[in-house]
């Protein structure tokens, strides 16, 4: 499994992709937390505390206090 990190801004709670930065892993472990983890790690977000939401298919993280959100798809 692929992950594919898209960080962008917010204007309004929604995501505004004034800025976008993308990246992609293979995660070790297959858990929630650790690729949370990695991709908040990828994004600078190391020690933030987060709202993450799962979809199945795909994680939303939401920065608290940051105008910003973190996709995660996995293909």
């Amino acid at each position: 499994m692929k992950c594919v990190v898209t960080h962008t801004d917010t204007f309004g709670g929604e995501a505004n992709y004034g800025w976008v930065k993308r990246w992609e892993f293979v995660p070790r472990y297959d858990s929630q937390r650790s690729i949370t983890y990695q991709a908040k790690k990828l994004a600078g977000m190391t020690g933030v505390k987060a709202d993450t939401y799962d979809y199945g298919d795909s994680l939303t993280i939401k920065p608290r206090g940051y105008n910003q959100v973190i996709f995660v798809d996995f293909e």
